[in-house]
């Protein structure tokens, strides 16, 4: 059993997977600090809004126009359906701000390709003159 684990955790995928993680979580927390420190606050620069901070109560006594986390901390049940929104937006610039890093890694690839294709020499292969006395040699040999 301990033969297969090594053979398993030995593989190339997996040594990948476990870098793509790591890296991912270092990407994460890049990609939150740029939502919240510079794409929240253009947002509400241009007119947006917190929904954070937006909620009702369910069940409990809070005082009128306490914040989300008092009410929270009260112990009264809360529907912070601001919180989820804001979580939605979030993913969504995350979700956006990746896009354009896989398509940016996609168009260097792209053009490394192309440059490594147009610097590969061309394959020489055979001409038509060859290939219609291959076809000529080959219906000779049926007829005899």
């Amino acid at each position: 059993m301990f033969k297969e684990f090594k053979e398993f955790i030995a593989r190339g995928n997996v040594i990948d997977l476990a870098v793509g993680i790591i890296i991912g979580a270092a990407f994460t927390a890049i990609v939150n600090s740029l939502v919240t420190d510079l794409i929240n606050p253009i947002i509400g620069l241009l007119g947006g809004t917190d929904f954070s901070g937006w909620y009702f109560v369910l069940s409990g006594n809070v005082p009128e126009g306490a914040s989300l986390q008092a009410a929270r901390d009260s112990g009264a049940a809360v529907f912070a359906y601001g919180a989820f929104l804001s979580a939605v937006i979030n993913f969504l610039i995350i979700a956006w701000v990746i896009f354009l890093l896989v398509k940016a890694v996609n168009r260097v690839q792209s053009a490394a390709i192309r440059k490594k294709e147009a610097e590969a020499p061309a394959a020489a292969g055979p001409t038509q003159e060859d290939l219609l006395m291959q076809i000529r040699d080959e219906l000779r040999a049926q007829r005899a």
